[in-house]
């Protein structure tokens, strides 16, 4: 295989907002946003739709933007769709201390957004980071949650994800066997896993990710949204640095793997607004990794209400394979794997993801 390190590494990586928001808050085909007061701090949500509530949550390196395509289909089926720029991302605010982004934290953001909306309850549906907060709802407020969706996000109990054999076993010396413990921190376990460079724990030393990633903000963002790259069946034949998941902190090639998950305007919205917050707040999010464990150490990590899983055939980090077995945390529990689907499943498959959640959500609730 015939290509350098870091670029085969970073390809692993229904209205305009009304023109009196500055430039940088201009955000293609989304409805327009309002600060909601909730848990201490303002976010940012856009709305549409109503009926029963449905909240979308995006990931790393995402934004409420990540849902474009769901907000206009969502609210046409009968749902009362809510997005929020989550805490440390676009529009909302950005507390300066590390632990005012621990799962305590950032699950009460939802809490109290659904008081202020006038919400008992909602389906919370989440992609990545947003996919681990959507199951930690159901966990932390499950008088909250009337279910839950997870796109390429298993819920694997204890903070134990990036620990799960599937993407382990490849990152071990050849004989090597690990098998991951819910009762230790699993940061200490990963470092006796992973090289230093791998992104979670880079992470968790200094600054140095974010400075790098800051420096060029469209460079990490173009290398980290990348589809039609190396397919899950090829994963296994890779070198080790590769199973080691050294994505963020690096230069940027000039040319990227695979192709743009976005078009130029869509890239330019996201760039303008990583440019005015930079990646660390969003970070930050990794650097409590360690406090949630702890935290939910006697939480029952079973979920409590129905749930659809949708995978991405060829996510080489949060594999299909990692939902076998959910079923004895997530008994009420539909699964579905949307082929020729990378990482960036909600914005490279919008249709796909439209009809499997609808299709979900119009058996389980009332959108009369």
């Amino acid at each position: 295989m015939n290509i350098s390190r870091r670029s085969f590494l970073v390809g692993f990586s229904a209205l305009v907002l009304a023109s009196a928001f500055p430039a940088f808050a201009q955000a293609p085909t989304m409805p327009v946003h309002r600060m909601v007061e909730t848990n201490g701090i303002n976010l940012a949500v856009y709305e549409a739709g109503a009926g029963p509530a449905v909240v979308l949550l995006h990931g790393f390196p995402g934004l409420a933007y990540t849902w474009r395509h769901q907000i206009p289909a969502l609210a046409a089926a009968g749902y009362r769709v809510i997005v929020p720029d989550l805490r440390g991302y676009g529009q909302s605010d950005m507390p300066a201390d590390v632990a005012a982004y621990d799962i305590a934290h950032l699950t009460d953001d939802l809490a109290g957004l659904l008081d202020a909306l006038g919400e008992d309850q909602a389906v919370f549906m989440g992609h990545d980071w947003g996919g681990l907060l959507a199951w930690q709802m159901a966990l932390l407020h499950k008088e909250r949650v009337a279910g839950v969706i997870a796109l390429n996000t298993p819920h694997i109990p204890h903070w134990m994800l990036w620990l799960h054999p599937a993407i382990v076993t490849p990152a071990l010396p050849e004989g090597k066997i690990f098998t991951a413990d819910q009762t230790k921190d699993p940061i200490t376990q990963m470092r006796e896993v992973y090289s230093p460079d791998m992104y979670v724990l880079m992470f968790q030393e200094g600054d140095a990710a974010d400075r790098v990633m800051n420096r060029d903000v469209r460079g990490t963002l173009r290398s980290s949204l990348r589809k039609e790259l190396l397919r899950a069946s090829e994963w296994e034949n890779l070198p080790p640095f590769v199973a080691n998941m050294e994505y963020y902190g690096q230069p940027v090639p000039a040319n990227l793997p695979g192709r743009d998950v976005l078009t130029a305007e869509e890239t330019d919205f996201y760039v303008s607004q990583y440019e005015r917050t930079g990646f660390t707040p969003a970070i930050n999010w990794y650097r409590n990794i360690s406090r949630n464990w702890q935290a939910g150490l006697e939480v029952d990590q079973n979920i409590r209400v129905p749930a659809l899983m949708i995978s991405a055939e060829h996510d080489v980090v949060l594999r299909p394979s990692m939902t076998d077995g959910m079923e004895r945390y997530v008994p009420d529990l539909e699964k579905h794997v949307i082929a020729d689907s990378w990482h960036w499943t909600p914005e490279e498959k919008p249709q796909e993801v439209n009809r499997l959640a609808i299709s979900w959500l119009n058996r389980h609730y009332d959108a009369r």
